[in-house]
């Protein structure tokens, strides 16, 4: 059995539950980043902000600091790599990063995307899940999971990704398109 159809269902099956649940800040030792975080998010969640990406980018940054050299650049050979579209090489490093920091969202979530790349979609859901567990407002992650979710045929699954999204991040470029794409295919089904 492939990858795509041994994960399918079950890691499906429990990111939609996730998807459902409340959502918490997760426990930090830094409250100013939460708090800092917290103030973003609540700006970015305003429909039609012109400065939206400013603040997506605030955010990210924040996301991106590891608070080790070693971590940074281990991410940053990652994103090289990446950007060359050697997959492969992204993914040794991002394996050592996430062994190394596995309380580090931005480095399951990058090894997410990476595996993507690659058509892995089972262990990109999976690296979702890790991301999403460390930070349940991940709207990249969120999106990504929409976009697998449709690709391996669940609807459902995949509308709920996109509007959690939209709901944290209503401007986020391709969320509303995949929300709107699926809608009528979700409610159809739903007769």
């Amino acid at each position: 059995m492939s990858a795509r159809k041994l994960f399918r269902f079950p890691l499906a099956a429990l990111l939609a539950a996730a998807l459902l649940a409340p959502v918490a800040t997760p426990a930090s030792a830094n409250d100013s980043r939460e708090t800092t975080l917290d103030l973003l998010f609540d700006r970015l969640a305003v429909a039609g902000d012109r400065d939206w990406e400013k603040i997506q980018n605030e955010i990210l940054n924040i996301w991106y600091e590891s608070g080790s050299d070693t971590h940074d650049l281990l991410l940053a050979r990652a994103q090289k790599a990446m950007e060359m579209e050697d997959y492969e090489t992204a993914i040794v490093h991002l394996n050592d990063l996430v062994r190394l920091a596995p309380d580090f969202p931005e480095g399951w979530n990058l090894r997410a995307t990476a595996r993507f790349q690659q058509g892995e979609y089972g262990y990109a859901l999976y690296d979702i899940g890790r991301t999403l567990a460390l930070e349940p407002r991940h709207f990249g992650a969120l999106s990504g999971l929409g976009i697998i979710l449709d690709r391996m045929g669940d609807k459902e699954g995949a509308l709920r990704a996109f509007e959690r999204a939209i709901e944290l991040h209503p401007n986020l470029p391709g969320a509303d398109e995949g929300a709107r794409a699926l809608r009528p295919v979700v409610d159809g089904m739903r007769l």
